[in-house]
């Protein structure tokens, strides 16, 4: 019987390793945030972390509640019929990455479960992290 690999989801591989990251400047945080009847969600569905490199990593939830790390630049915003829009543009304050736009990356950390692989990304500055999470299938963004 072949063992699992712990840091690869079962549906979604591995995806990019955002290692990349270090040593580069955050430039840009782009989000995107489903809308419905006037109310936006108070966390977004994806965002992507833009570096000094001009690449971008993009950070968000899969079906079976995995993190999904991908490069992979913003796609437009799009109609979801009665369901509402979903909204993407760069974050302003709307998300703890915003305090740290212009900023170094001194470190990442993921953390994995067996079964689901990567849910969590921990990103390090001179001046905090943030720390990216699945919970319940929603990605979920704290300091």
């Amino acid at each position: 019987m072949e063992s699992e690999k712990v840091d690869q989801c079962p549906l979604h591989g591995s995806g990019a390793r955002p290692e990349v990251l270090v040593g580069r400047r955050l430039e840009e945080v782009f989000a995107a945030w489903h809308r419905s009847g006037g109310e936006e969600a108070e966390d977004p569905l994806d965002v992507w972390l833009i570096d000094s490199q001009g690449s971008s990593m993009h950070v968000t939830t899969g079906s079976d509640w995995c993190l999904i790390v991908e490069s992979s630049s913003p796609h437009e915003g799009y109609d979801m019929d009665g369901w509402g829009r979903v909204e993407v543009a760069p974050v302003g304050d709307r998300t703890p990455f915003a305090a740290y736009l212009g900023e170094d990356v001194l470190a990442v950390r993921e953390e994995f479960e067996p079964k689901t692989g990567r849910i969590a990304l921990e990103v390090t500055f001179a001046s905090g992290r943030v720390r990216c999470g699945s919970w319940a299938g929603d990605l979920r963004l704290s300091e």
